[in-house]
């Protein structure tokens, strides 16, 4: 067995996507802040954690999931 290619997860993190409606919408935010599109400042709860402990590439995958079908919250989510 070979050992996982580095250019088959380039990110070093698995993909994962948003499992509610807020999480999908506080990652958007937070994607939002990353790019300069808002202000860091105007972030609160999850979207301000998902700022200081993701990357861009994370957040991209948190806030393309589609809405449909998800829950508007689960346990956990701010």
């Amino acid at each position: 067995m070979s050992a996982p290619s580095a250019t088959a997860n380039p990110g070093g993190y698995t993909p994962m996507p948003a499992k509610s409606k807020a999480q999908q919408k506080a990652a958007g935010a937070a994607l939002a802040a990353k790019r300069g599109e808002i202000k860091v400042s105007e972030l609160q709860g999850a979207s301000k954690e998902m700022y200081d402990s993701m990357n861009a590439d994370e957040l991209e995958d948190f806030a393309s999931t589609k809405r449909e079908n998800l829950p508007d919250k689960v346990d956990g989510d701010d």
